[in-house]
């Protein structure tokens, strides 16, 4: 449990500190070089999912919040549940990774659009008398993240997308959902060991319950 809540702390503080410290010195939209031009720190603000895709509408966007809180509450369930069981340790990793970054950028949704005002043409305040750019629930994800390590011209004979202009990696992200990702990668990567582990745990609990 302790390192599960480690991981979850180190996490949130990281993301969290970071994302306050580009609302309150960065214009949204403005950016500056880390490395060369293969990392950037760009300002960006979603109000839908990660990576900067789009849940539209500001029913979408009530309805995206609710759901991330009760996700949350059931990985956390099911985190405890594992953790109980005593589950391998890189399970126990992947799911406080993704737990830790669901919160992250559920705090933004949350409480941002109340905490801080609006970004644009402006350094945001914290806790501004005028009160905060939304309301709760309706805030957005603050994303700074952005590596474009390659671009180019899709080939004139390409059958699609023939001299478009193409980039990797386009989206521009956070801490978060770097953690989410990073979860989920673990998940997949080791996902045969989890599962047959898993009903390894199953079967001896069945036959507890027998005896």
């Amino acid at each position: 449990m302790k390192k599960s809540l480690l991981i979850v702390f180190l996490v949130l503080l990281i993301d969290q500190i970071l994302k306050v410290w580009v609302k309150t010195h960065m214009y949204l939209g403005e950016e500056f070089s880390v490395l060369g031009n293969w990392f950037i720190i760009h300002f960006t603000e979603n109000p839908g999912m990660a990576f900067g895709m789009e849940f539209g509408g500001g029913y979408g966007k009530l309805f995206l919040s609710v759901f991330r809180i009760f996700a949350v509450l059931g990985i956390a369930w099911y985190l405890h549940k594992l953790i109980k069981e005593k589950a391998p340790n890189l399970v126990i990793v992947s799911l406080s990774l993704i737990l830790a970054g669901a919160i992250g950028n559920i705090i933004d949704s949350v409480f941002y659009g109340v905490l801080f005002s609006d970004s644009l043409n402006q350094l945001a305040s914290f806790m501004p008398q005028e009160g905060g750019y939304t309301s709760l629930l309706h805030g957005r994800v603050v994303d700074m993240l952005y590596f474009p390590l390659i671009e180019g011209h899709f080939p004139s004979w390409s059958p699609i997308w023939a001299n478009e202009q193409f980039m990797f990696f386009r989206p521009v992200f956070n801490i978060a959902d770097t953690a989410i990702s990073f979860g989920v990668g673990i998940l997949l990567v080791f996902q045969r060991s989890f599962f047959s582990n898993e009903k390894e745990l199953s079967d001896e609990n069945s036959q507890t319950l027998k005896e």
